[in-house]
């Protein structure tokens, strides 16, 4: 690798210290950076993309950079992240690996979704973690029909629904309950959202599945308000009668892995 962009972190790296620590070393060994405050940004091709920040800037980042086909690997300034891999300890010993070639490339899938009302059809940004619909307004119970390459599955009365990726299992689908999945594996999760009644579990599908999600009336045929977002942004609101339409996405999201840790040591040490 020998071009670089680097997403910088205004709120965890306000004085460009550890930006201004990265591309000195990276131009020292004769390499070339761009540094951006937003992946999105980027106009021309690199080798690698280096995100500044947590688990949050990483999947901002991801979405950004969406069918460029761009690696990217994380620099933690978080606390807790599965996404961002490479620490300030050891920030630069990892980027002479980056510059020697000593990586492996990781793929991870990514969600696409759309939201049909009224003859009107909304896209979501594409998503690395997972897709969610949520109430919003007052606390009612939200009741939403699932549907699987056009069947009928379930019904459920929750808070809301989280579909989520491998990669995003970690996160608020971990949170409510879903189970945990190696990040590269090919597989959707459904997660209910502070489900209603007790045989409420988490379903995991194929990756080819469609899954439709109808918003249902609430009591005595009350129009409910709801909102759709993809990894914790973008947020698009619902409402009754409206459904989402969610499938993987055609473009996957390539992350640069330099440690030899399995998943399953990261996650004990993150335990």
């Amino acid at each position: 690798m020998k071009k670089f962009g680097i997403v910088i972190n205004e709120t965890k790296d306000p004085d460009m210290t550890v930006t201004n620590r990265i591309s000195s070393y990276l131009e020292s060994r004769g390499a070339r950076c761009i540094t951006l405050k937003a992946a999105g940004a980027l106009e021309e091709d690199v080798d690698c993309m280096l995100v500044l920040g947590g688990d949050g800037t990483m999947l901002q980042a991801a979405g950004g950079i969406a069918g460029k086909n761009i690696p990217m690997i994380g620099v933690n300034l978080g606390t807790l992240g599965y996404l961002a891999e490479m620490e300030l300890d050891n920030l630069e010993e990892a980027l002479e690996q980056l510059i020697c070639d000593e990586y492996a490339l990781g793929e991870r899938i990514m969600l696409q979704g759309r939201i049909e009302r009224k003859g009107c059809v909304e896209e979501l940004s594409p998503a690395l973690n997972d897709i969610t619909i949520s109430r919003c307004g007052p606390l009612r119970i939200v009741p939403l029909k699932i549907f699987v390459n056009g069947q009928f599955l379930c019904k459920w009365k929750a808070d809301g629904i989280i579909i989520s990726t491998p990669t995003g299992s970690t996160g608020y689908n971990m949170s409510a309950g879903g189970p945990i999945v190696e990040p590269e594996a090919k597989l959707i999760v459904l997660t209910p959202i502070c489900a209603h009644t007790l045989n409420a579990r988490s379903i995991i599908l194929k990756v080819e599945d469609c899954v439709e999600i109808e918003i249902d009336n609430g009591h005595n045929g009350s129009i409910l308000q709801l909102e759709a977002n993809s990894d914790g942004s973008g947020r698009i609101p619902m409402e009754t009668g409206d459904k989402i339409i969610i499938s993987k996405a055609e473009n996957t999201t390539k992350i640069v892995k330099l440690s030899k840790e399995s998943f399953l040591e990261i996650l004990h040490k993150k335990m």
